[in-house]
């Protein structure tokens, strides 16, 4: 790996900016408008499996979790929900789907310094329009050669990704805080890996195992630590 460039890639939710404590504050408020209808554990598994039931049709990000949380609403209701509370949710998601862009600590920094000596790709999954949206209030836009943004990240994905970029998997490392979407299909293809665990994380995105990793999995604590890693590897 020493004689190789590594070319890197980044997920963007929750590794370059804050995205999992917008939906829990929605969370919070969901549960409470729910209240008098079911206690905070049913809301939760209900809207959960309605919103895993959904992802077919709908696929990731604010607008397919607003549509799951008023079908859930009413289900849940008994159709009793109000049309004044089903304009207060599509105002929560509006909401979601304004808010400022808010970078991790160190992220700044460290892509800018990544992107004068390595060459950067940001990997993401969820709504297009939005995921566009926030990479370009992010002021992070010009750091990236290039952008993918998906509807599933899986082996195949990535695998297409690579051979679109004729980057060998060897070259290859990822950076993201999901276990399943960010690094257990980067390890299985061969590649390298480094999870950045954010506080939060939704249900559907823990993983039980990885893939056998040969020294190309790692976990820090803070992006601020990547520099220092392929400083390390490129002994």
């Amino acid at each position: 790996m020493a004689s190789r460039e590594l070319v890197i890639g980044f997920d963007a939710d929750d590794t370059l900016w804050h995205n999992e404590t917008i939906f829990e504050n929605v969370h919070l408020r969901y549960r409470d408008m729910l209240a008098r209808y079911h206690d905070a554990a049913t809301v939760d598994r209900t809207l959960f499996a309605t919103e895993m039931r959904n992802l077919e049709p709908y696929g990731y990000g604010v607008k397919g979790f607003m549509l799951s949380a008023i079908e859930t609403a009413i289900e849940l209701s008994d159709g009793k929900i109000s049309a004044d509370e089903i304009r207060r949710l599509l105002e929560l998601g509006r909401a979601m789907l304004a808010h400022p862009v808010e970078l991790l600590d160190g992220v700044a920094e460290t892509v800018a310094t990544l992107a004068t000596t390595h060459r950067l790709l940001v990997i993401t999954k969820g709504d297009l329009r939005d995921q566009e949206r926030k990479l370009a209030k992010s002021g992070l836009a010009d750091h990236f050669r290039h952008v993918e943004i998906l509807s599933e990240k899986n082996e195949s994905s990535y695998a297409t990704i690579l051979r679109r970029h004729a980057i060998a998997p060897e070259d290859f490392l990822m950076v993201g805080n999901s276990l399943k979407s960010d690094i257990a299909p980067v390890l299985a293809l061969g590649g390298c890996a480094v999870h950045v665990p954010y506080p939060l994380t939704w249900a559907h995105e823990h993983v039980d195992t990885l893939p056998p990793a040969d020294g190309r999995f790692f976990e820090l604590a803070s992006v601020r630590e990547v520099p220092p890693l392929l400083s390390q590897l490129a002994r």
